[in-house]
């Protein structure tokens, strides 16, 4: 499954069936584009168990805000919709693939 992006409108769409993965970003971040090519490692190995969403802070001002996300990167996991576990930083594969475990 390819890693997709989601705005204010689609969020709620993109998040509410089975387990996804959403990186809050911004292309100005330097850590946000040291996890991308994570992010696509761990899209290749679990896209078929985890949905990978991005969403971009700056033009996605109201999801941002509905989750208190105040730094980025910004990786929340949610289950059926509903918001299961966070992280707030750069984030090696490791640590995301255990993260992602406890839920899928």
């Amino acid at each position: 499954m390819a890693i997709v992006s989601a705005t204010d409108q689609t969020f709620a769409t993109e998040t509410k069936d089975g387990v996804t993965l959403v990186d809050f970003w911004a292309p100005w971040c330097g850590p946000c584009r040291m996890i991308a090519p994570v992010l696509e490692e761990l899209d290749q190995e679990m896209g078929d168990k985890v949905k990978i969403v991005k969403v971009n802070v700056d033009e996605n001002p109201e999801t941002a805000s509905k989750f208190g996300v105040m730094s980025i990167p910004t990786l929340l996991v949610f289950k059926n919709g509903e918001l299961v576990d966070k992280t707030i930083g750069y984030q090696p594969k490791d640590a995301l693939v255990q993260l992602l475990g406890k839920h899928v």
